[in-house]
């Protein structure tokens, strides 16, 4: 199979780092990014925290792990020289007692072994050292984390996309994918069928292109896309919210980069932590709660395709009945913002109510396993001409090049052995 022209659908850090990916390893392929909307960076990319993650966490050897610290290089040397903020601000994970300590020096194992560098375990001293306001037993310290404007950088790549001849078409929804046969290759044809049109206008007649290759980036419309190619139909995206509150600029001064709690196995999600943004902002948040819609932002509202997607799969339901302590916490900090802040009071002590005001909400497309069970790592599925980037949790944005990279190599590969 020779690739001439290749399809990426969607405009978020990955759909537009595996198009820049590809022309730059192929000067002179035609490449289009469908985004349906009618920005870059619209969902996912543009409504995270912004955090660079130094891969703490992720089991070692595995693909998380890899592609995080691939892609941190990567990422700091790109916005470098793009003139992206990107600041090593440095993060803290706090242990308030001594069960969580243990639990540290478990994170602090798998960090030494994903080569992360500078780590080292703090006490109540050199805590109070590197964030003054912060308490706890102990912490582990990640110098090299870092916050970055994610945003800002898949612009950069949008513009970089462009440079290099590729095509970014914004407002542009594709609507069906369908693999053809080996003959229509041969007889001039690209081997996939992409209909795309406008936004909102579903009864107009699409456009309808071949290509060689479609490589669908599609966050949390990923599981309906790679079905409707007739890929499984698991994992699938359930949407969970996360609310945001803001720090006071008097309070934000006291924080000096990211402070975290320690994870929790009997959660399937963090909890609440204070984050320092790139723009001098620091948020408390986010806690995690079953969003309306996939792409409700809003507090008012839902989505009754996304709901009714969610209530039909018995996935969530075993997910649900196995996690109602999660379940208890976070609708308590989802319906009081007492209980919210007093979250964060438990890392950082003296956070009034008067001293935070609500800010943005986020969205996390969740996969789910159809025995309910949270898909961890990232997974990417599909053929030689139709690739599917199922699921990308965090690091995503932090791994986007790397991810890009391996997307590609992957696809070149097989290209090779047709």
């Amino acid at each position: 199979m020779s690739l001439s022209r290749v399809a990426v659908v969607g405009g978020g850090i990955i759909g537009l780092a595996v198009a820049r990916e590809l022309l730059d390893r192929s000067p002179g392929l035609e490449v289009v990014v469908y985004e349906k909307e009618d920005r870059v960076a619209a969902h996912q990319t543009g409504r995270n925290s912004g955090v660079v993650h130094a891969g703490l966490y992720y089991t070692p050897g595995g693909l998380k792990a890899r592609l995080c610290r691939r892609g941190v290089g990567l990422l700091q040397e790109f916005a470098r020289a793009k003139q992206v903020s990107y600041q090593e601000c440095g993060k803290i994970v706090v242990a308030k007692d001594q069960a969580e300590l243990e639990r540290l020096k478990d994170i602090y194992q798998r960090a030494t072994a994903n080569g992360v560098p500078g780590i080292q375990m703090i006490g109540p001293e050199e805590i109070a050292e590197i964030e003054p306001a912060a308490v706890g037993v102990a912490a582990l310290h990640s110098p090299t984390t870092a916050i970055a404007d994610f945003a800002g950088v898949a612009q950069a790549l949008a513009e970089d996309i462009d440079a290099a001849g590729g095509e970014v078409r914004l407002s542009t929804e594709v609507r069906s994918i369908a693999e053809g046969t080996a003959s229509s290759a041969s007889s001039g044809h690209g081997a996939v069928r992409v209909s795309a049109g406008a936004r909102g206008k579903p009864g107009e007649p699409g456009d309808t292109e071949h290509f060689d290759l479609v490589i669908t980036c599609a966050g949390a419309q990923s599981d309906r896309i790679a079905r409707g190619c007739g890929e499984d139909a698991f994992p699938k995206i359930v949407p969970f919210y996360g609310d945001y509150f803001m720090l006071s600029k008097q309070k934000a001064a006291q924080v000096n980069g990211l402070i975290y709690p320690v994870p929790d196995p009997q959660y399937p999600f963090l909890g609440v932590h204070i984050t320092r943004r790139y723009d001098g902002e620091v948020m408390l948040g986010p806690n995690a709660f079953l969003s309306l819609g996939r792409e409700q932002y809003s507090r008012l509202g839902l989505s009754p395709r996304d709901m009714f997607d969610v209530v039909r799969s018995p996935g969530f339901w075993k997910f649900a009945s196995q996690n109602i302590p999660a379940a208890v916490r976070e609708t308590r900090t989802a319906l009081s913002k007492r209980v919210f802040v007093g979250e964060a009071n438990k890392y950082m002590p003296g956070i009034a109510l008067g001293e935070v005001t609500r800010g943005p909400r986020g969205i996390r497309a969740q996969a789910m396993n159809a025995d309910g069970s949270l898909v961890d790592d990232f997974v990417i599925t599909g053929s030689t001409r139709l690739m599917h980037v199922r699921n990308a949790p965090s690091p995503a944005a932090t791994s986007a090049l790397a991810i890009a990279e391996h997307i590609v190599s992957q696809a070149l590969a097989e290209e090779r052995a047709v």
